[in-house]
């Protein structure tokens, strides 16, 4: 290809929040009827959805020009938290310390409040990470199985993910994906989760019928658990491995 043929490449664009660039992601959806600015659920990144109709330039200017917002939602956010000896860590609703012991046996296990987790400091966080996800998946499958047999269902495929936009989704094949980071929110939250998934086996959209569904089959407070995770959800992301 001639080089003056060549399309330059555009720089990703930014918005300068608290001294630190933070990555605006554009998604142009041909049925948005009105621009929408958010920041992801770890704070990482600025989402930009706009209508198929509106200038790229226009809708960037918008959200520079809610750069003060922006900067006081990303303030809310808990700042990241990297797993060491001594970390405060939730988990089941719950905070746990972990205890490093270079001499105690490498398979981590909880004691009380406290998360033994022995062999080198180094790699220690991903260690822990691992063990965060082994429990998620055996928490979530004893739920799934809960639901779908309250739900007269078969059991469906589980799999862990770490999406930053859903705790939960269920595909048109009826394999079911939890967000692990749900194994630090209190029990009743994650089975809400679990509860919610299961509920789209039988009606793949937010229906009334949906919600009546969702009430039969879990046994708590929808509406609590949703409230929790507005307001906590969040901070589950600050945990770094």
């Amino acid at each position: 290809m001639i080089d003056w043929l060549r399309r330059k490449a555009q720089p990703e664009p930014t918005i300068t929040l608290h001294g630190e660039p933070v990555p605006v992601v554009l998604r142009r959806l041909p049925q948005a009827k009105r621009l929408t600015l958010r920041l992801s659920p770890d704070g990482a990144e600025v989402r930009l959805t706009i209508p198929k109709w509106l200038p790229t330039a226009e809708a960037l200017r918008f959200a520079h020009s809610r750069a003060d917002w922006l900067a006081q939602q990303k303030a809310r956010f808990a700042k990241p938290v990297e797993m060491g000896d001594g970390t405060a860590l939730p988990f089941r609703g719950e905070t746990v310390f972990i205890t490093h012991r270079a001499d105690a046996p490498r398979r981590i296990r909880l004691e009380g409040d406290r998360l033994i987790v022995g062999g080198p400091a180094e790699g220690l966080g991903p260690r822990v990470t691992r063990w965060l996800h082994a429990q998620a998946k055996e928490c979530f499958a004893q739920d799934l199985a809960f639901y779908a047999a309250r739900a007269d269902l078969p059991t469906p495929p589980l799999a862990l993910s770490n999406a930053k936009a859903r705790w939960g989704s269920c595909s048109s094949t009826g394999a079911v994906r939890l967000n692990w980071r749900l194994i630090m929110a209190p029990d009743t939250v994650r089975r809400a989760v679990v509860a919610h998934e299961v509920t789209h086996l039988i009606h793949f959209d937010h229906s009334p019928a949906f919600h009546a569904c969702l009430a039969r089959l879990f046994e708590g407070d929808v509406a609590a658990t949703n409230l929790w995770l507005k307001q906590n959800g969040r901070g589950l992301y600050s945990v770094l491995p």
